[in-house]
């Protein structure tokens, strides 16, 4: 993978893919959790959830992410039952009622495996691997796509953030391939927020194509996220705006794929950062590498 806007085919379960690179694709999450950040109990029920996720296909998402357990700093642990009561109905129902990509937000083996079963195409590790790596064989044995998320905690990081990056991703990936996950069916979450303090985050953004290096596709999740509120001042719920502009600034840094509260903002930034890359991509179609200034132009001796 040399261009991340070239089309790939993402590999899932039950036989389904999803086309990344020429245009963003937008993961909507589901917290079916009573204490998120930013939505906790909102969608604590089956079919408040339910109906969440179908107003974001309304809307424009391409995968719908369950979870059942919150990843804010300081969040009590849920057992694996409950994680497992919250999550799998909404998935068993969404995969009667829709034929929508369903990824469940899990790092647990078992829950990730009564999800395949229930529906889900996806899985979304936020530990990437690292915390049950049993998880990577249920992705092997289901064929389920897998999101490999980076993290900064419970460990000590190296100073340098893009360096960390690949000194913890490079072992997750290790463990995907010793149980024979197939490099087509990853996609790597450089996990925004995640142990990173503002500085962090906003480098993270500014060297995010360094990360191209793994050859694999991107997932952005930026959405609401401390440094967003940081910089704008604002609280959670009202930082989809900020969210937006990473999402663009991301996508033109090429990211694929962008895990999202607000589905409608972000379309709306990534359609505009996909016509750009558009138009660029055709500019260089046209006129090749060149670079035009006023002398190329015959305008050096204009007013």
């Amino acid at each position: 993978m040399d261009d991340p806007f070239d089309p790939l085919e993402w590999k899932l379960a039950h036989g389904r893919s999803l086309t990344l690179g020429p245009t963003g694709l937008l993961m909507a999450i589901i917290n079916v959790t009573p204490d998120s950040f930013s939505d906790g109990g909102a969608y604590d029920d089956t079919e408040a959830a339910v109906s969440q996720a179908l107003r974001c296909l309304d809307q424009g998402a391409a995968i719908l992410d369950i979870g059942g357990e919150s990843t804010r700093p300081g969040a009590a642990e849920v057992t694996a039952e409950e994680e497992q009561a919250r999550v799998l109905p909404v998935i068993a129902a969404l995969a009667e009622r829709t034929d929508a990509i369903l990824s469940v937000d899990t790092y647990r083996a078992e829950t990730a495996r009564l999800a395949v079963a229930a529906g889900a195409h996806i899985v979304n590790d936020v530990h990437g691997l690292q915390r049950e790596p049993e998880l990577a064989n249920v992705a092997a044995a289901t064929g389920a796509g897998l999101c490999i998320m980076h993290t900064g905690r419970d460990r000590e990081k190296l100073a340098d953030v893009v360096l960390d990056q690949y000194h913890f991703l490079e072992r997750s990936l290790e463990i995907a391939a010793a149980a024979g996950v197939e490099r087509d069916r990853i996609v790597l979450d450089p996990g925004f927020g995640f142990a990173k303090d503002t500085d962090e985050n906003v480098e993270l953004m500014t060297r995010f194509s360094e990360l191209r290096g793994f050859r694999l596709p991107l997932l952005a999740g930026t959405s609401r996220k401390r440094f967003i509120g940081a910089i704008t001042g604002r609280e959670a719920q009202e930082r989809d705006v900020g969210t937006a502009a990473t999402t663009a600034l991301l996508r033109m840094a090429g990211a694929a794929v962008f895990r999202v509260h607000d589905v409608a903002i972000n379309r709306d930034a990534l359609l505009v950062a996909d016509a750009m890359l558009a138009a660029k991509r055709q500019a260089q179609k046209k006129h090749g590498p060149k670079k035009y200034g006023p002398n190329k132009l015959g305008m050096e001796n204009q007013p």
